[in-house]
C-alpha cells in the first residue's frame, strides 16, 4: 500500500514555445510511514502518549528519585491529624503513620505498570501463537484451538482470577500474579489473529513462498504475521488497560499485591475509609489509575485508526 504524489506541468497557451519535457516526480510511501503519520496527527492519541510515557517514567524511576522512601515514616506527622493534608514536603499528603502518600502511589503504580507490561507480553505471545496455528493449519487443529477458547470464554474469567490469584499473592510472588492474568486475558486476541490468518493465508504471495519450498513456520511468522501487526498492536494495547484494572480490582479485594509492598488498588482499598476526612488517601491513587487507563485507551484509539485504510478522520 502506497500513496503516490506526481507533478505534472501547467498547461502551455496557445503560440507559445514549448517547453521542454520534465520527467514526473514520484514519491512513494510504505505503509509504515502512512500509518506513522496517520497517528502523529491523532491529537488526543498524540497527547495520551505522552502522558502515559510520563506516567510510566514517572514510576519506574521516581521512586528512587524522590526524598521520601515508601516505607519510610515521618516523624513529624506521626499522631498529628493536622499535618496529614497535602503540603510543600508531603505533595500528596501523609496516612495516619506518617507515610509519604507520593512515594507511595510512585511504588504502587510501579508494580501495577510491572504487572501491565507483563501481562501484555504474556497474553500477546500466546493469543498470536495459538492464533497463527489455529487460522493457519485448520481442519481439526482449528477446531480444537477455537473450542478451547470458547471454554474459557464461558467461564466467568474474574473468578478464575480470585482463585488462582488468592495461591500466587499467598507467596508474595507478584509475577505469578502477572503469569496468571496474562494466561486469562490471551483469548480475544487469539481470535483477532486467527480471523486475519484466514482471510491472509489464500494470498498469492502465500502461495508462492509455499510453492518455493518454505516451511510452514517461516510462512507463518515472515510472511503472515507482518500483516497483521496493526491488529496486533491495537489488541495488546488494549490488553494492557484490561491489565491494570483487573490488577486494581484483585488488589482492591485484598488478593493481589499486600503489605508491606503495594499498588494502586491497594492504596484506594486502603484509603476509602478514610475517602470522608482524609479524601487524598483516596483520590490521588484512584487519579492515577484513571489516567493510565484512559491514557492507554485512547492510545489504542489512536492506532486503531492510523492502521485503518478506511479510516478518514485523520488524514495522512
Amino acid at each position: 500500500m502506497a500513496d503516490t504524489i506526481i507533478h505534472a506541468e501547467p498547461p502551455v497557451a496557445a503560440g507559445e514555445p514549448k517547453q521542454p519535457e520534465r520527467e514526473f516526480t514520484v514519491e512513494a510511501r510504505s505503509q509504515w510511514r502512512m500509518v506513522t503519520r496517520r497517528f502523529l496527527r491523532h491529537r488526543l492519541a498524540m497527547v495520551s502518549l505522552a502522558v502515559l510515557i510520563f506516567v510510566i517514567l514517572l514510576s519506574l524511576v521516581g521512586g528512587h528519585l524522590w526524598k521520601w522512601g515508601y516505607q519510610e515514616l515521618d516523624p513529624a506527622v506521626q499522631g498529628c491529624s493536622d499535618c496529614q493534608s497535602p503540603s510543600l514536603d508531603h505533595p500528596f499528603g501523609t496516612d495516619a503513620i506518617g507515610h509519604d502518600l507520593f512515594a507511595q502511589v510512585l511504588r504502587g503504580a510501579q508494580k501495577s505498570v510491572q504487572i501491565m507490561l507483563l501481562v501484555a507480553f504474556f497474553s500477546t505471545a500466546l493469543g498470536v501463537l495459538f492464533g497463527a496455528i489455529a487460522g493457519f493449519y485448520r481442519g481439526r487443529v482449528d477446531t480444537v484451538i477455537s473450542r478451547f477458547i470458547d471454554l474459557l470464554l464461558t467461564i466467568p474469567l474474574f473468578a478464575i482470577l480470585i482463585v488462582l490469584s488468592k495461591k500466587a499473592t499467598d507467596s508474595g510472588n507478584w509475577f505469578f500474579l502477572a503469569l496468571v492474568i496474562g494466561l486469562l486475558v490471551w483469548t480475544s486476541l487469539a481470535r483477532v489473529v486467527r480471523a486475519e490468518i484466514l482471510s491472509i493465508r489464500e494470498k498469492e504471495f502465500v502461495e508462492a513462498a509455499r510453492a518455493m519450498g518454505a516451511s510452514d513456520r517461516r510462512i507463518i511468522f515472515k510472511h503472515i504475521l507482518p500483516n497483521v501487526t496493526g491488529s496486533i498492536i491495537v489488541s495488546a494495547t488494549l490488553t494492557m488497560a484490561t491489565a491494570i484494572l483487573l490488577e486494581t480490582a484483585l488488589s482492591y479485594l485484598g488478593l493481589g499485591i499486600k503489605t508491606p509492598d503495594t499498588s494502586l488498588g491497594l492504596l484506594v482499598s486502603a484509603g476509602q475509609t478514610a475517602s470522608q476526612t482524609r479524601p487524598w488517601l483516596f483520590y490521588f491513587p484512584g487519579l492515577f489509575i484513571v489516567v493510565i487507563a484512559l491514557s492507554i485507551n485512547f492510545v489504542g484509539d489512536g492506532l486503531r485508526d492510523a492502521f485503518d485504510p478506511k479510516q478518514t478522520r485523520v488524514r495522512a
